[in-house]
């Protein structure tokens, strides 16, 4: 795409120039665009980046169209300038409009997240090289001409490079250039990304596999489209995205793959440059500012072919998307709970259909909502139904800790320390299971019973004895363990309750004394760099028991890990969450899939309390589609997503008086319509969340009414106070 701060050219599938008058949307908390007066030589079109004044200050925005009329001549302000980067492509400031309006969030604030990288909009500073004028100096020292000798070539070399090959001080450089035989260039380098090797192959493709490829093949460049990739784990879906990337990457067009955290990637980062040759560009929250700066401008220029993200990553300015891929498409990371609350997946196959192009879910166990869109016609379906080579899916066996409990203060039965044992001494790997960080989610005082809590938030510290610390994981409050119960003062009777991983892998190392141990959670896996590392010694076998949390369920490839223990399986289905059990079943299924992914076969152990549940059902006969098409019953029959709209709303403040207020207020102006039903107001699950407190209300109607358009009427009923925030959440993932 041509760069408008360079051009007035307007190229193909740009808008024509905008009149004298146009609207400016801010990235700022304000739902509507401001007008404003375009400088006679500067033809704006929709999409422009451009600085213009607010009040007292400047501030960037983007021209999102027409000017209303509606402001007088006379109070107009101008235009400033427009940045010298390309404009925000139609598709991204049309996904503006389309996620503002669906999720009822303020315009402003979701521009913010298409501009989150503002030094990019701004040409990086010219830098200085230096190159031969033909002019020899009077004085030629050894050191003058090594430095003359690297020159020869013809290409300008910035000081550093010059100093290094020339094993020269800075000093001759600047000599030679006083001398005439140097001159000072100045440039601005903006280097194209790495270009991928399409010809390179990593692996040789199953049947089942060349067979998906061609099916999502047919479907490049032929519009929009949704495809699930639906594949058991350990069949190979990645190499069949990697084969549409490919194609994409020829057809001269670029790929966007979405992933639900990126520092779980190390291992898919080197698949990709197996396949390529090179490593994708990375857009996550840990990006350095130069880097995040050079790779923004770069997707806006079209010179980077393909990105892996996190969820900002939908909102980057691509001038040629041709596919977007969300891999593991389930995962409920890819929904946004802050700010602008969203969920990414469902967004990106709003952006595939804005931009008129295909896109690829992946996932071995599907969402319901995916489900019954692939059921219904609306997406397509390519299956991969065995896993790829002579790796075959793991035994699963459920262990009632009902007839077999461990020891007290235990927590590994003793069908799993056996199967451990049995591993180790064949030199292999296993992996313990338990989805709670820290040492234990629970500490009380045994003689007056007081429990620990946060005093921000209405939830229980949690040890953290690794590094001697109590820890809220909402809030981030953390303090050091008394050494007196804060409530009776009595001494040393503090005692931890329930198991964590740290308390996991503390009885671990007592059962398997010789055996190697290591904890995978995000708050010991800090970043992409340190979850990289784990994952070499995992691989390089440096390993032989790895403890983790969810974080190790999400696509990692340890061909010796071969045992697999979930020591509370049934951790996931307290509270009544409406979809505890789609959560669980996806959660423990990816879990297990980790196991037997090579020769060697897999072996998984579920410890459980209630094997008799359909989730342990499902996940002991292996029959997921059974599982799909009991959930979806029970959704339907109940009215519930799919098969139903829900929308909360989360009122909070500082004042629990005012919060209540308001909540009651809320109820009393709840719509009634046939078709809804409102549910609350009551406390939020988590009644105190960083010093606010919390209460929720719920409204259930049917698919063919317009929530939001119901949920706006709503609010316009009911003055809230400023100190009270309601959220609004369209299709809420979590009901804390």
């Amino acid at each position: 795409m041509a760069d408008s701060g360079a051009s007035s050219t307007a190229p193909a599938g740009r808008p024509s120039d905008l009149r004298a008058r146009v609207q400016v949307l801010l990235p700022l908390p304000l739902s509507s665009a401001y007008d404003y007066r375009a400088p006679n030589n500067l033809k704006l079109r929709r999409g422009d980046i451009v600085r213009v004044p607010l009040g007292r200050r400047t501030v960037t925005g983007v021209v999102w169209g027409e000017g209303t009329d509606e402001v007088p001549e006379e109070r107009l302000k101008t235009v400033l300038h427009r940045h010298d980067c390309p404009p925000l492509p139609d598709d991204l400031c049309r996904l503006v409009d389309w996620v503002a309006d669906y999720t009822l969030s303020i315009r402003g604030a979701v521009l913010r997240m298409a501009l989150r990288a503002p030094h990019a909009l701004e040409p990086p500073r010219a830098r200085i090289a230096y190159r031969l004028t033909g002019t020899s100096p009077a004085k030629l020292t050894p050191a003058r001409r090594r430095v003359l000798a690297v020159c020869e070539d013809g290409l300008a070399r910035g000081m550093a490079a010059l100093v290094r090959e020339a094993g020269v001080s800075a000093s001759v450089v600047k000599g030679l250039v006083l001398s005439g035989a140097l001159s000072q260039v100045s440039f601005i380098d903006e280097p194209a990304a790495p270009a991928p090797d399409l010809t390179r192959l990593s692996v040789v493709l199953s049947d089942d596999q060349a067979r998906a490829v061609a099916e999502i093949r047919t479907r490049l460049g032929g519009g929009y489209s949704v495809t699930l990739l639906d594949g058991v784990t350990g069949a190979g879906k990645t190499e069949v995205y990697f084969e549409a990337i490919a194609a994409t990457l020829a057809a001269g067009k670029q790929a966007l793959i979405l992933v639900p955290e990126i520092a779980l990637t190390a291992q898919w980062l080197g698949r990709f440059e197996r396949r390529f040759g090179v490593r994708p560009i990375e857009w996550h929250s840990d990006i350095p500012p130069p880097r995040r700066r050079w790779g923004w401008r770069a997707i806006a220029r079209g010179r980077v072919g393909v990105v892996v993200g996190a969820r900002s990553a939908l909102f980057l300015p691509f001038s040629n998307l041709g596919l977007i891929v969300v891999d593991e498409e389930h995962d409920g990371a890819f929904k946004q709970t802050e700010g602008v609350v969203y969920n990414a997946r469902d967004m990106a196959v709003v952006r595939a259909h804005l931009a008129g192009i295909p896109i690829v879910l992946a996932s071995a166990t599907p969402s319901l909502e995916t489900a019954v869109n692939v059921a219904s016609g609306r997406y397509q379906l390519a299956q991969l139904p065995a896993r790829h080579g002579a790796a075959a899916l793991p035994t699963i066996e459920v262990v009632d800790m009902r007839a077999t409990p461990p020891p007290r203060g235990r927590w590994l039965s003793d069908a799993l320390a056996a199967r451990v044992d049995n591993t180790l001494a064949a030199s292999e790997q296993g992996l313990l299971f338990l989805n709670r960080r820290g040492y234990a989610p629970l500490t009380l005082c045994r003689v007056c019973g007081h429990r620990l809590q946060c005093p921000n938030c209405s939830t229980w510290l949690v040890e953290h004895r690794l590094t001697a610390r109590l820890q809220c994981h909402h809030c981030g409050y953390g303090t050091a363990p008394p050494k007196l119960c804060p409530e009776c003062g009595a001494a040393d009777r503090l005692a931890a309750c329930g198991p964590g991983v740290e308390r996991l892998a503390e009885e671990a190392a007592e059962r398997f004394p010789s055996a190697r141990i290591a904890i995978m959670a995000s708050d010991t896996v800090m970043g992409p760099n340190a979850a990289e590392a784990l994952i070499e010694r995992m691989t390089a076998r440096d390993i032989d028991i790895l403890i983790g949390t969810q974080i190790v369920a999400k696509g990692h490839h340890f061909p010796y890990l071969t045992t697999i223990g979930v020591v509370d399986a049934d951790l996931g289905l307290a509270g009544g969450d409406l979809r505890a059990a789609e959560r669980t079943f996806q959660l423990l299924h990816q879990v297990s899939g980790r196991a037997g992914r090579a020769e060697r076969p897999g072996h998984v152990l579920l410890q459980t309390y209630m094997p008799e549940h359909p989730v342990m059902e499902a996940l002991a006969s292996g029959d997921r589609d059974e599982f799909l098409r009991r959930e979806s019953e029970s959704r339907r029959a109940q009215g519930m997503p799919p098969f139903g709209r829900l929308a909360a709303l989360i009122v909070s403040g500082p004042n629990e008086a005012q919060v209540r207020e308001t909540a009651r207020s809320l109820g009393a102006n709840a719509p009634h319509d046939a078709g809804t039903r409102v549910l609350g107001p009551a406390l939020a699950p988590l009644a105190m969340l960083r010093g606010r407190h919390r209460q929720r209300l719920l409204l259930k109607t049917t698919r063919a009414i317009n929530i939001q358009f119901l949920v706006r009427k709503w609010l316009e009923r009911v003055e809230v106070p400023n100190a009270v925030r309601v959220r609004v959440d369209i299709d809420p993932y979590t009901f804390m």
